[in-house]
C-alpha cells in the first residue's frame, strides 16, 4: 500500500526514480572526476533544454529567489532605470529585488488574470531608456502565461536587455533563448527541471556577460557575483576542478540524470504533453461548472491551474477532503485573491493516470460538500481530450 499522496502543488513536483536514485546515491568528492564529468555535462545539457547555444549556464546552489536575485545583482546598477512586466507574486518580487540594488523600477501591471499589452510595453519603452526589463513567463500565484518572444523583440528594438523568470516554465512551456533573443533565462530545479529544490538555474547571453564585464561599480552581492562563479562554470565545461563554494554534488548528479531524460523526450514533445495535460485539466474544471483564474484560455499556464472555488463552498473543506483522497494541491498565494482560488501543478513527469487521479478526488471532495454536478462529467471531458 502507498505511503504517500500524490503531490500535484506547483513545486516541488513528483520525480522520476532514477532522478531520487541519483540524489540518494554515496556522495562523492566535488573535485572527483566522475562529479567533474557530471557537471560539465549538465551544463551542456542545459544549453539543449533552453535551446541556447551561445548562452552562458549557471548552476548554483540555491532557489528559484537566488537565480532572480543572480540576474539583476549582476546586470543593475544604482539608478538604471527598470521596467517589470507583472502578473502575479512573482513580478512584484522581482520589482523589490531591483529596487535593493538602487534601480529605478516601473512596474507594469494589469487586472488579476490578464496580461500587460504589447502596446503598452512599446509605450513605456519608448518613453524612458531603460537597461533591462523582467517578464514573468508563468506567474506560480496567478497560472497565467505569457508570450515572452514579442516582449523579447521588442526589448532588442529599444537596446534594452530582457530577463525571463521562467521558474515555472523551463522545461514545460516553449522556450527558445537565441531564436527569440532572450538576454537571462532562469529557473529552479524543483519544477518542470524535475529535480528536488536545491539548485538555482540560470543562462545569460554573450550580450548580457558583456554589460556584466563593462560595469562600473561592484557586483552588490558576494554570493550571487558572477565574478566568482564564472570561472567555476568554464572549469566545469572544460572537465577541470575548480572551487568558490561547494557544490550540491547529488543534487547536481540528479540534475544531469532529469536533464538527459528531457533531451530523451525531445523538447517539442514535451512542449506538447505539456499542452495536452493542461488542457484536459482546464476543460475538465470547466466542465464541473469551475472558473479559470487566468481571464482568457489564451493566458492560461501548460504548467499549472489556478481555479476559482465554486461559490458556496468552504475552501478549507474543499482542500481537506481532496487530501483524504491521497491528492495534494495547493491554496492560493496572490494576497488580494487568496482565499477564492486553488492552484494545481501538472508539469514535469506529471502523465495521464496522475492527472485523473486529481481529477477524481476534486470530483470526490465537491461531492463531500454537497456541490452539485455531474458525477464523472470532468474526468470524462479529460479523458476525450487525453486520448486524442
Amino acid at each position: 500500500m502507498k505511503s504517500r499522496k500524490l503531490l500535484m502543488i506547483p513545486g516541488p513536483i513528483e520525480f522520476e526514480p532514477e532522478v531520487l536514485q541519483a540524489m540518494g546515491a554515496a556522495t562523492t568528492s566535488h573535485v572527483a572526476p566522475n562529479f567533474i564529468n557530471s557537471f560539465g555535462n549538465s551544463l551542456e545539457l542545459m544549453r539543449k533544454v533552453w535551446q541556447s547555444k551561445n548562452g552562458q549556464p549557471f548552476i548554483i546552489a540555491g532557489s528559484g529567489t537566488l537565480a532572480m536575485d543572480m540576474a539583476a545583482a549582476n546586470l543593475i546598477e544604482p539608478n538604471d532605470n527598470i521596467l517589470v512586466i507583472s502578473t502575479g507574486y512573482f513580478g512584484e518580487r522581482y520589482a523589490n529585488i531591483c529596487k535593493r540594488y538602487g534601480a529605478n523600477v516601473t512596474i507594469l501591471t494589469t487586472d488579476v488574470g490578464g496580461v500587460v499589452s504589447l502596446e503598452t510595453i512599446e509605450k513605456e519603452l519608448s518613453k524612458v531608456n531603460y537597461k533591462l526589463l523582467t517578464l514573468t513567463h508563468v506567474d506560480t500565484s496567478t497560472g497565467v502565461l505569457v508570450n515572452p518572444e514579442p516582449i523579447a523583440k521588442l526589448a532588442q528594438k529599444y537596446n534594452t536587455l530582457s530577463i525571463l523568470d521562467g521558474v515555472c516554465s523551463v522545461a514545460g512551456e516553449e522556450i527558445k533563448q537565441d531564436e527569440w533573443g532572450i538576454d537571462v533565462v532562469l529557473t529552479a530545479s524543483q519544477k518542470a527541471i524535475g529535480v528536488p529544490p536545491g539548485l538555482a538555474l540560470l543562462i545569460a547571453s554573450k550580450k548580457a556577460i558583456e554589460i556584466f564585464k563593462n560595469r562600473k561599480t561592484p557586483v552588490q552581492n558576494y554570493y550571487a557575483d558572477f565574478t566568482n562563479w564564472l570561472p567555476i562554470m568554464q572549469a566545469y565545461e572544460n572537465r577541470t576542478p575548480s572551487y568558490f563554494g561547494t557544490p550540491p554534488v547529488n543534487l547536481i548528479a540528479a540534475l544531469e540524470v532529469s536533464l538527459q531524460q528531457i533531451i530523451s523526450e525531445g523538447m517539442e514533445n514535451r512542449f506538447m504533453r505539456h499542452k495536452k495535460i493542461a488542457t484536459a485539466f482546464r476543460e475538465a474544471m470547466l466542465t464541473l461548472g469551475m472558473e479559470l483564474l487566468p481571464i482568457s484560455k489564451n493566458y492560461a499556464a501548460n504548467t499549472l491551474t489556478a481555479v476559482y472555488y465554486p461559490k458556496r463552498i468552504d475552501a478549507n473543506a474543499f482542500l481537506k477532503h481532496i487530501g483524504n483522497n491521497n491528492v495534494i494541491v495547493a491554496g492560493g498565494l496572490l494576497p488580494s485573491h487568496k482565499t477564492q482560488y486553488f492552484r494545481v501543478g501538472h508539469m514535469g513527469c506529471v502523465n495521464n493516470n496522475d492527472l485523473i487521479a486529481t481529477i477524481v478526488a476534486i470530483e470526490a471532495s465537491l461531492i463531500a460538500c454537497k456541490y452539485k454536478f455531474e458525477i464523472g462529467a470532468g474526468i470524462k471531458t479529460a479523458l476525450n481530450i487525453l486520448n486524442t
